[in-house]
């Protein structure tokens, strides 16, 4: 019954045998039989749903009058101010709280001059690089950068078919797959790496 009033929720007989065994080591057929006397007796609610009984607290409330209805809403108004006042000051000290993981004033003036002095730097390099007399011009951008790029990948398309034409013949001959003889090899594909031969 303690137990019932206590948690003010309702169970089964099981779930109190379940819960009161290792603190009071009752057995099932005690605690089965002491609900049904406590329900017979009005001293907890029984109710029946299908062939399971569920047990829980008399919960029987004092008759309130007019004026001590009217007492409980001025306390519960009382306690919305109250609550509303915390719920303010909360606010209030989150904001002071997200001012203290700000950078000081200290700690600002320091990063500002850090920053200006990385600016002044970069200034100093980009009047270097303007005032050089060794840019490349786009004539010789073209004839340096583009015209060797186009070199090599014909060089790189001419060596690959060279290769291609060689593993062919060998293969003709060849009792295996053409996987398994460049596992036997050792030759690395273009393929295996997942390159491809860029356009001229």
């Amino acid at each position: 019954l303690a137990y019932l009033n206590e948690k003010n929720r309702p169970y089964s007989a099981q779930d109190v045998f379940c819960n009161l065994q290792k603190q009071h080591g009752l057995g099932k057929t005690a605690v089965v039989k002491a609900m049904e006397l406590l329900a017979i007796e009005g001293k907890i609610k029984e109710k029946i749903y299908g062939k399971q009984k569920i047990y829980f607290a008399d919960q029987q409330f004092k008759d309130v009058s007019d004026d001590d209805l009217k007492e409980m809403d001025s306390q519960i108004s009382k306690l919305n101010a109250e609550l509303q006042t915390l719920t303010q000051n909360c606010r209030q000290l989150d904001s002071l709280k997200e001012l203290n993981n700000s950078l000081t004033t200290e700690e600002m003036t320091q990063e500002i001059k850090q920053l200006k002095e990385e600016c002044s730097g970069f200034k100093t390099r980009l009047e270097k690089i303007k005032s050089a007399k060794n840019h490349v011009t786009p004539e010789e951008k073209e004839k340096q950068v583009y015209k060797e790029r186009n070199l090599y990948v014909k060089e790189w398309k001419k060596r690959k078919r060279l290769v291609s034409d060689m593993m062919n013949s060998i293969l003709e001959g060849y009792p295996k797959s053409k996987k398994e003889f460049l596992e036997e090899v050792g030759v690395e594909t273009d393929e295996d790496y997942k390159v491809t031969i860029p356009n001229i």
